[in-house]
């Protein structure tokens, strides 16, 4: 069965489709569906095409952490970050174009991108279990932690690192509540997103 990701043309590079390929088996089939031969298979390469390019089973599963860390930061293009507001800009305008940029970041990925949660909670929970995944793994991630700590302190947070660790985690649990826990049954709305990120930056900083 072919399950290559309908993000990824047959003329991508080998590596892209090889990456694609083993972060889709992941979504479909978890962990235990994670083999070279699978992703061989899903990609449409020939056999032996995923060993050439990860020898090892470990060396695989980061090459699925890079690509994720890649699709995952396209989800807000370029265009859309630069939509924040420029530096020197006041608190509450900040705060508004957080919530702004974090409700669309998170309603696209609900809306559209619940493959690459499903594979980022596989590749999370092997990241506990095996140390130089582990290292990966954080490493893709402060990606996105350093820019919202930014944000944060732009924002008029005192505590900025503090105040990221309660931001991400907070929309952690609403992509993980909203695809595998109690709330998976339906998307919340953008301005319900909005609304609620609203809220949370208002309790956080303020004055």
């Amino acid at each position: 069965m072919n399950v290559r990701s309908g993000h990824t043309p047959a003329s991508a590079p080998r590596q892209e489709l090889i990456a694609d390929a083993a972060l889709d088996l992941l979504a479909e089939r978890g962990m235990r569906g994670l083999t070279h031969r699978a992703v061989d298979q899903a990609a449409g390469l020939p056999q032996g095409s995923t060993s050439n390019l990860a020898r090892t089973r470990a060396a695989l599963l980061e090459t699925a952490v890079r690509r994720l860390a890649q699709r995952e930061a396209a989800v807000l293009t370029a265009h859309e970050m630069a939509g924040l507001p420029a530096e020197g800009a006041g608190p509450e305008a900040v705060r508004a174009a957080v919530a702004e940029a974090l409700s669309l970041a998170l309603h696209r990925y609900l809306s559209g991108h619940g493959e690459l949660l499903l594979a980022r909670y596989e590749l999370a929970l092997e990241a506990t279990r095996r140390p130089e995944l582990r290292t990966v793994y954080d490493r893709a991630g402060r990606a996105f932690r350093e820019p919202v700590a930014a944000m944060l302190a732009a924002a008029g947070s005192t505590a900025p690192e503090r105040h990221a660790l309660s931001m991400i985690a907070w929309c952690d649990g609403v992509l993980f509540s909203c695809t595998a826990g109690q709330f998976h049954t339906a998307v919340p709305t953008r301005t319900a997103l909005r609304a609620s990120c609203a809220e949370l930056l208002d309790g956080m900083l303020r004055d």
